[in-house]
């Protein structure tokens, strides 16, 4: 006999709040709830966002993915980028409007390379940018933006994922597919401090869990590889 339905809950509503996450996740460090300390719970918030910060060199991370918009001045070769941003990842500059809009994709550079442009205050259109990641962030064009725009740039970065914390029942701010690997990352974290003898068995379960969760944080693309074979041919 064949089942033809099930009686399930048809809501998709599960998000645990940070607080949720903490008790899961020290629950898995042998600390039950009645047992739970301020001193735990100061660790447990600091936990929590390190390993929010520990993601964001994890980049990309799709749900962080913001597009950007940044009007060009003529003769300005440098702009402030938002503080939140963690990386650039793709970046094109755009000219004219409505029907007549021409995007251009500009490809970054590094340090080296636009020390070593000669004529940096040089004026056109821009082809490249450097993405200096200093605490105050900025990127620079070359060559700088002249008067035949107006130019405007957009570009999709990775910025840091909100602050996560124990109070007022807030959400943490990690799509559903990454719950598991975050409780596993939180207790893994928290049994240095308060269960070092499940270390080890913490991290391994926190890498199996973030294997899984990596190879669903991707854009489910083919990969196709052209060779650039002109230059081979007079």
């Amino acid at each position: 006999m064949f089942v033809t339905s099930q009686n399930t809950t048809q809501v998709y509503n599960f998000a645990p709040s940070g607080s949720e996450f903490v008790l899961a996740a020290l629950g898995r460090c042998q600390i039950r709830p009645a047992e739970i300390t301020q001193q735990q719970m100061f660790h447990a918030r600091m936990a929590l966002n390190f390993v929010l910060s520990e993601w964001s060199n994890n980049t990309p991370n799709l749900w962080e993915v913001d597009l950007q918009v940044m009007p060009l001045t003529q003769g300005v070769a440098t702009y402030a980028v938002p503080s939140a941003t963690v990386m650039i990842l793709d970046l094109y500059v755009r000219t004219g409007s409505g029907l007549a809009t021409i995007d251009r994709y500009l490809w970054p550079v590094s340090r080296t390379e636009y020390a070593s442009y000669s004529n940096k205050l040089g004026q056109g259109v821009p082809t490249v940018y450097w993405y200096d990641r200093l605490i105050s962030q900025n990127v620079t064009f070359y060559p700088v933006p002249d008067g035949a725009g107006p130019y405007t740039v957009q570009f999709y970065s990775v910025r840091q994922t909100q602050d996560a914390d124990v109070q007022n029942g807030l959400n943490v701010e990690i799509p559903y597919r990454a719950y598991e690997a975050y409780c596993a990352g939180v207790a893994w974290k928290l049994a240095e401090i308060y269960a070092p003898q499940l270390e080890d068995k913490l991290f391994a379960r926190y890498t199996r869990a973030m294997e899984i969760f990596m190879r669903q944080d991707t854009e489910n693309v083919g990969l196709t590889i052209i060779p650039g074979l002109g230059n081979y041919y007079v």
